[in-house]
């Protein structure tokens, strides 16, 4: 493994680590969101630092040829699934706590009210499907 890896995949665990720690290791008070938020924001500056210096030095190659074709492809691919996913999120955020009020009131509403919800998540599946086409073409 190299050391370059070695040094992102420790930074990697820390920033997730250390917040949890001062969130957890702390007092009941709103100082402990304060004191993780802070930790978690010089923990992921140490990673995006320690990341940046790695892809500088030369380190980091690309594997095989890549043009600039294939990467805005590749780029596009995750756009695509990338913001079907965010749509889909507050599609189904909205459509599932409407769902859980009208079964609450009716039980009899609970089909029509998982239609709704799975018609919501089908924006993330098209946007997969066209990331899958783009991909397919590259």
């Amino acid at each position: 493994m190299n050391v370059f890896t070695t040094i992102i995949s420790i930074c990697l665990v820390l920033s997730v680590g250390v917040p949890m720690a001062v969130f957890f290791r702390g007092e009941k008070t709103q100082k402990r969101f304060k004191k993780s938020l802070v930790s978690n924001l010089l923990s992921f500056g140490t990673v995006l630092a320690v990341t940046v210096i790695t892809m500088a030095s030369g380190a980091v190659q690309a594997a095989g040829e890549a043009t600039s074709g294939s990467g805005l492809g590749y780029l596009a691919a995750a756009l695509a699934t990338g913001f079907s996913c965010i749509g889909a999120g507050i599609a189904v955020s909205a459509a599932a706590s409407a769902a859980i009020g009208a079964i609450s009131e009716n039980d009899k509403a609970m089909g029509k009210a998982l239609i709704f919800v799975a018609l919501a998540e089908g924006v993330a599946l098209y946007g997969l499907l066209v990331s899958f086409t783009i991909l397919g073409k590259l």
